[in-house]
């Protein structure tokens, strides 16, 4: 697991910037419970800009010292993708599944002291940081995962044909980073990651998020129980609801993310709705919950610098977010594991080097879990 240090206090008003594999049988096994991490920090921390007046040195410095953040650039070196020149930028989001503290009631199972990346997700925010495309990798993606060195120094040797989700719980942060960049050759600017406890708690301190199911929802893996409707959900049902897999689509990861990506979009719907931006009070709860869940990259790490980079999502509304996931195919050799179609793959991270929108031919024809329609947002 990768190092994290506390950052110093910040100053209001300071901008910063393949082995061989056997043939599987029979139906898909039920994996353990998992949760998803999403973009709500950011848009929490853009609301940060607003704070002033009397207090307002307090507030940062007391922020300032709940978040933690971990020094990506020094742990990769020099050896890694080139910056966009085009005012694009990218962000890795990464949803952990340690059951440390008190993520082991939320997640079931027990604390063996390590984590994965339950979720990931590149969000390449365009020039002008008025539209943006998310594209989530699934977790069960059978990858070539490169050495790598984590944030305390330690080696890790390549490996042929993993699960992509065991980057991060090879060598953290730092090495699910380079992985990202491996398969994509893009430069990952910018990393976020929340928990489970994290997660639910923010749900809560936003009042809950009303989304609509079309169809009726009993899975009790992630013990969600929703008749086909409209619904808000509280931070509990939030997390069942990302999480579950089982009864809804083809009970694949892929439907999940479908469910996650529209979950996400109806979540910033509910950011700029409840007055986050205008509302002292909610947004100092909100800063107080996302400044203690989150997990940044060191350019980052000061509330200052996260305010300044998320006052720029501000205009990207859920109309403006194009959702994919990256094109994989079912593994003929193992039902629970998907497959990396690099050349439909290569459409989508040309676009995004090049600030293009993703083509439609891209993902077309690859698996998606079943899962689409089946929630949506106001």
């Amino acid at each position: 697991m990768s190092a994290e240090s506390t950052p110093g206090p910040g100053i209001p008003g300071d901008t910063g910037t393949n082995g061989p594999r056997h043939r599987a049988k029979g139906r898909r096994r039920k994996p353990p419970k998992r949760h998803k991490a999403l973009m709500v920090t950011a848009w929490t921390a853009a609301g940060l800009v607003a704070v002033g007046g009397a207090g307002a040195g307090y507030v940062y410095f007391k922020l300032n010292g709940n978040l933690k953040s971990v020094d990506i650039d020094q742990a990769l070196g020099t050896d890694r993708p080139k910056k966009a020149d085009n005012g694009s930028e990218n962000i890795l989001v990464l949803g952990s599944d340690t059951r440390a503290g008190g993520n082991k009631k939320l997640g079931g199972g027990t604390d063996d002291g390590s984590a994965r990346s339950d979720t990931a997700m590149i969000v390449h925010v365009y020039k002008g940081h008025k539209k943006a495309s998310v594209v989530s990798i699934p977790r069960d993606t059978l990858i070539d995962r490169p050495s790598c060195t984590d944030t305390k120094g330690k080696q890790y040797p390549a490996a042929n044909g993993v699960m992509f989700n065991s980057a991060y719980s090879t060598g953290g942060a730092a090495c699910a980073v380079k992985t990202v960049e491996s398969i994509t050759d893009l430069r990952m600017d910018h990393y976020l990651e929340v928990d489970f406890a994290g997660f639910q708690r923010l749900i809560d301190d936003l009042g809950g998020v009303e989304v609509t199911t079309t169809k009726s929802i009993d899975d009790p893996d992630s013990h969600l129980k929703l008749k086909a409707g409209t619904h808000r959900l509280d931070g509990e049902q939030a997390l069942g609801l990302v999480r579950t897999r089982h009864g809804v689509g083809d009970g694949s990861d892929l439907g999940r993310i479908q469910l996650q990506q529209a979950f996400i979009k109806a979540l910033v719907n509910q950011v700029k709705d409840v007055g986050v931006f205008t509302n002292p009070k909610k947004l100092l709860d909100l800063a107080e919950t996302a400044t203690k869940t989150v997990t940044t990259d060191s350019d980052l790490g000061s509330v200052n610098k996260l305010a300044s980079f998320a006052g720029g999502l501000k205009g990207i509304t859920p109309s403006n977010m194009h959702m994919v996931t990256m094109p994989v195919a079912y593994d003929p050799a193992d039902p629970n594991r998907v497959l990396l179609q690099k050349k439909k793959a290569d459409e989508i991270w040309k676009a995004l080097e090049n600030d293009k929108p993703i083509p439609k031919s891209a993902t077309k024809g690859t698996a998606t879990g079943e899962a689409k329609g089946v929630v949506s947002g106001r």
